[in-house]
């Protein structure tokens, strides 16, 4: 009995979503007549691939595909850099191996991406070199890279930049500096990476009361963004959270 209670609420779900988002009423029939396998013939052909779109759906079977095959990514765009060694394969390599928290070697393909790019231009390479820089140690060469750059059309794109230039001198002991273009960046930005950045270092700097007020933007952001972002970030929220805790009870 309870089986088909079960499977008549599942139909009757399958056909109020099949009318109200305008399916061939061919699906009703299949619906009704095939009962379970009618409905789940439904989800997999309209419902499953209507979500397959999103943004949160792609980027968690991104993450599970590189999970079972951390190496694919790499290896497709090996293969590819082997059919065509262009400035575009280079780059995607490059992103491969950054991913793969392989930045050394992202380096060597970011710099021969920029020396086939017209005139070694490519404000998008250049940044994310940068980053990669920054990764391995090398932040006095970010942040001349960065310094460098020509303003991007795209405001966020610049905030974005800026944030890299403030842990380049974060790195190099330029702690006002940096302070002041973490404070800049993170009213703009989304997420919580510049606040999260500010803390630590203010807390580096043993300024442990101004770092509370900006964990507590932290967690404040923290809450407002999605669950799938969160996760991606999830040991730099955690992180944020146990050291306001820690400070708090301090």
């Amino acid at each position: 009995m309870h089986l088909i209670g079960l499977s008549l609420l599942l139909q009757i779900a399958c056909a109020v979503h099949c009318v109200r988002n305008h399916r061939n009423s061919m699906w009703l029939m299949v619906i009704l007549f095939f009962s379970v396998l009618g409905c789940l013939a439904y989800a997999w052909f309209e419902i499953l691939p209507a979500y397959a779109g999103r943004r949160e759906v792609r980027a968690v079977k991104a993450a599970a595909s590189r999970k079972l095959d951390p190496e694919r990514d790499i290896r497709n765009a090996r293969e590819a850099l082997e059919t065509a060694d262009t400035a575009a394969n280079r780059i995607a390599l490059g992103d491969a191996l950054a991913d793969a928290g392989a930045w050394d070697d992202a380096i060597v393909h970011y710099n021969q991406a920029l020396a086939k790019s017209a005139g070694g231009n490519d404000r998008a390479t250049k940044v994310k070199l940068a980053r990669a820089e920054l990764e391995t140690g090398q932040a006095t060469g970010a942040r001349e890279l960065l310094e460098s750059l020509a303003p991007s059309g795209s405001p966020s794109e610049n905030d974005r930049t800026a944030l890299l230039l403030a842990r380049s001198l974060d790195d190099l002991g330029e702690s006002e500096a940096a302070l002041a273009l973490y404070r800049d960046v993170g009213e703009r930005l989304a997420g919580a990476e510049a606040q999260c950045r500010e803390a630590a270092l203010l807390i580096r700097l043993d300024r442990h009361a101004e770092a509370v007020p900006v964990l507590e933007e932290a967690e404040r952001r923290a809450k407002r963004i999605d669950r799938f972002e969160r996760s991606r970030d999830a040991e730099m929220y955690d992180w944020a959270a146990r050291t306001l805790a820690e400070l708090r009870s301090a």
